[in-house]
């Protein structure tokens, strides 16, 4: 190849963008978007905007929105090769933290980024997209892919999306101003660790030297265990919701149990949790022996096997748990409200 000078032509290839490869990532990503389809779409990929028409049957819509990205379990992707899960883990971030409030997911949009494109990667990542938003009962509606030279390491990408629901003015869940002492806190299984708490995961991984490839829960590998993709929680809780009066939820991300649950409930309340009241997956049990991570740590990192928080008045704790099971979640009776004490803690886990 002759050597460039001042006088050869320049094109986007030789910057490092390659347009023909993001024109066959669009053509990919087509058939994906189309599978999520739902009532309110108009017009499809490609556009440079998405239009979306909330549902009639709606009479005081509010629209509520979430962002977020899949952190540092992406560097566990790049190490393992696995890119088919981590669309997933995106989509339920935002689409779990928007049902909280009560909302039906009604459409997502992502942002994916890289040094250069590599099609079958980005595709493996927006199939897991796809997935999550089907899951969700929303559409994908469009996103962004961002081939930036020298901007990230080979082989390496960010993503990032965000989520748009809504839920009828007089359903919105506010548990503040629902909750109340007497009240059952219902806790809804994880998948695994979903996608927080990553840097000590890893952190975790560095010291204990494991064979990830080992089998180590069932037919799954320690690898299989760490990439689980986010259980999505949206259209199981929804349905219940027709049925049952749930006065508050909480999402279990970062900053686990201890964190999360706090930022539903009156100031004067407490959740009295009981550790015995739930199985903790193995995942767990193992990163706390071989992290020597205290029992308080694990609670303020890590969901421990309770994804999502459910808050019900004691009268209803027995239907909301048989609606959950016929949804196909796994619901335990976890704990209870109780009046809080002076300054202490919000929640706590006995």
């Amino acid at each position: 190849m002759l050597p460039m000078t001042q006088n050869t032509s320049l094109s986007y290839r030789d910057a490092g963008v390659d347009i023909d490869a993001g024109d066959a990532l669009v053509e990919r990503i087509k058939p994906l978007a189309r599978k999520t389809l739902r009532d309110g779409v108009l017009g499809g990929i490609g556009g440079f905007g998405a239009l979306f028409e909330v549902p009639k049957r709606y009479r005081e819509p509010l629209l509520v929105s979430g962002t977020d990205g899949v952190g540092t379990k992406l560097r566990l992707a790049f190490d393992l090769n696995r890119h088919d899960t981590v669309g997933q883990d995106l989509v339920a971030m935002s689409v779990n933290d928007i049902l909280v409030l009560g909302a039906e997911s009604l459409f997502f949009l992502d942002y994916f980024a890289c040094g250069k494109l590599d099609v079958d990667t980005a595709a493996a990542v927006v199939g897991g997209i796809a997935k999550g938003c089907e899951l969700a009962g929303c559409a994908l509606i469009g996103g962004e892919t961002a081939e930036m030279p020298g901007m990230y390491p080979a082989g390496e990408y960010d993503l990032a999306g965000f989520a748009v629901g809504v839920v009828e003015k007089s359903r919105v869940i506010d548990g503040k101003a629902a909750i109340v002492p007497g009240d059952v806190v219902l806790g809804l299984a994880s998948s695994g660790a979903h996608s927080n708490g990553y840097s000590l995961v890893r952190k975790i991984i560095e010291r204990a030297q494991p064979d990830l490839d080992a089998r180590f829960d069932g037919e799954r590998s320690l690898a299989d265990v760490l990439m689980a993709p986010t259980r999505i929680y949206v259209k199981q809780v929804l349905a219940t919701m027709e049925k049952v009066a749930i006065k508050g939820m909480a999402h279990i991300t970062g900053g686990g149990l201890l964190e999360n649950v706090p930022r539903v409930l009156p100031e004067n309340t407490v959740a009295e949790l009981q550790k015995a009241a739930w199985p903790r997956p193995r995942l767990f049990d193992w990163m706390q022996v071989e992290g020597k991570v205290a029992e308080n740590e694990m609670h303020r990192v890590f969901n421990c096997g309770i994804g999502l928080v459910i808050v019900v008045a004691a009268a209803d704790a027995d239907l909301a748990m048989a609606e959950l099971t016929a949804q196909g979640e796994a619901v335990y009776r976890i704990g209870e409200i109780r009046v809080r004490q002076g300054d202490e803690a919000q929640t706590v886990v006995l």
